[in-house]
């Protein structure tokens, strides 16, 4: 009777161990849409309100470039050549504010559902990138808002010709959608590439690199800054020079930040 009993009850154990782990994952998608809809409820609700000072953040980002013109003896405007383009341009510049605010919170959210499953000094580690990150992607974007934009405008306006050469004159009159598009890809560019030193330490702490290989690397390195830096920014060299020379220094600073956490690791090693 017991011999008979025994596949009974390995299979009753089994189905239990499945339900369990059926239950577990089950449990772990109903977190995750628990945090999808937080960070969207709070994206749509800073996307409203940012639609209702699009004008004023639409202002804020056109800055640089009225700043850059402000002694000119000409009229300058932005203009749309199509009835939607502003509506548009508006509702680009509402999403893009309030993607950036709602970063910090979508963090968070995203460390609250995958920090219950961390041990606690894996939680020490990944707790500073969750800071660093954002604040590299505000640095580059202030990067580019400041020095880059003005430099890059001041550059295009110079050519500008006042007619004696070429018959007639040309004048910029900038679109009110390309002047956006310009400005976000910048921003863009700049705080994505800022991340550099994030990707580095991650890599270096899950040994697939270290500074040995960094150091080793560091004149291929100068080539791919440079071509990535003339893909990623407009056909100028000031914004070229302008990501490409940071980007140099990030790269110094993560072989410096690798060089830290191979001693870390080395330390935490001997002791066991």
């Amino acid at each position: 009777m017991k011999l008979q009993s025994l596949p009974k009850l390995m299979i009753k154990r089994i189905q239990m161990t499945n339900n369990t782990k059926e239950g577990n994952f089950i449990s772990h998608l109903v977190e995750l849409r628990k945090r999808l809809i937080h960070s969207l409820v709070f994206l749509t609700i800073l996307f409203v309100i940012c639609y209702i000072f699009s004008e004023y953040i639409y202002g804020f980002l056109v800055n640089p470039y009225a700043e850059a013109v402000e002694n000119d003896d000409i009229n300058r405007r932005l203009i749309f050549t199509a009835l939607q383009e502003t509506f548009l341009t508006y509702l680009k510049v509402s999403f893009f504010a309030a993607f950036f605010i709602t970063s910090p919170f979508i963090l968070i959210q995203i460390w609250k559902f995958i920090a219950p499953g961390l041990y606690n000094h894996e939680k020490k580690a990944i707790m500073p990138y969750l800071v660093i990150t954002p604040v590299l992607f505000l640095l580059g974007g202030m990067l580019v808002y400041y020095l880059i934009m003005p430099l890059a405008i001041k550059f295009f306006l110079s050519f500008e010709s006042l007619g004696v050469t070429t018959n007639l004159p040309i004048q910029l009159e900038a679109k009110v959608n390309e002047y956006l598009s310009l400005v976000m890809k910048l921003i863009f560019a700049f705080g994505l590439s800022f991340q550099l030193p994030v990707i580095l330490s991650l890599l270096a702490r899950i040994g697939l690199i270290n500074s040995t290989f960094l150091k080793e690397r560091r004149k291929y390195v100068v080539v791919i800054i440079f071509a990535a830096a003339a893909i990623l920014t407009p056909p100028d060299p000031i914004t070229q020079i302008g990501l490409a020379i940071p980007l140099l220094i990030l790269y110094e600073l993560s072989i410096f930040s690798v060089n830290i956490i191979e001693k870390k690791l080395e330390e935490k090693n001997a002791q066991y």
